[in-house]
């Protein structure tokens, strides 16, 4: 073999274990490359596993609150139906008091709100007529215990039962239902206690 073929046989072995070595680094990173590339993909397959199943779980969370309050507020609202109706029907029943039963009430209500001044009562159309004998006599007895006086006028004051005092033109409504009105709040919570202090919501 001349010194030329000899010398291209070197160049061809070197080059051969130069190309060995470089493809075998190629390989090498290329494993490292897609090694990264599988972790990389892995964590973030699981960072989206995990923000999905946190999203699932939120959504579950919102909605079982939302339904909460949903079937909190259907509570509260049948509890003060419950207790309008109650309140509807005590007013109802004042007003259906017998005769005797319903003025013993009014006399009950003028001993609260009479005032020791000089004064003038209205009734409703309605209790005028049935007035019982001798309640005048009551009136103007209570009046006069209070330090006043007072006397029924023919003219009937508009509303279902109850009176209006009027004082020099100032009218002091007690009427039944001005009387319930300014009493509902704290009738709400009487009756609020009596049919819902020992039960719970749901």
């Amino acid at each position: 073999m001349s010194g030329l073929d000899k010398m291209k046989a070197q160049i061809l072995k070197e080059a051969e274990t130069s190309a060995q070595e470089i493809l075998s680094k190629a390989r090498e990173e290329a494993q490292k490359i897609m090694k990264n590339a599988q972790e990389e993909a892995e964590a973030q397959a699981s960072k989206i596993a995990s923000k999905a199943e946190k999203d699932a779980l939120d959504h579950v969370s919102r909605a079982a609150s939302a339904q909460d309050m949903q079937r909190k507020q259907a509570y509260l609202a049948a509890k003060q139906e419950v207790i309008r109706e109650i309140l509807q029907k005590a007013y109802r029943r004042i007003l259906d008091l017998d005769d005797r039963e319903y003025f013993e009430f009014m006399e009950k209500l003028l001993e609260k709100y009479v005032l020791p001044e000089k004064g003038e009562i209205r009734f409703t159309e309605k209790d005028l007529k049935r007035m019982p004998e001798g309640f005048s006599g009551r009136v103007k007895t209570i009046a006069a215990e209070k330090g006043g006086s007072l006397e029924i006028a023919a003219q009937p004051c508009r509303a279902e039962g109850g009176f209006l005092l009027v004082y020099g033109g100032v009218e002091e409504n007690c009427t039944i239902k001005a009387v319930f009105d300014s009493k509902k709040e704290e009738l709400s919570d009487q009756v609020n206690r009596m049919l819902f202090a020992s039960g719970r919501e749901g």
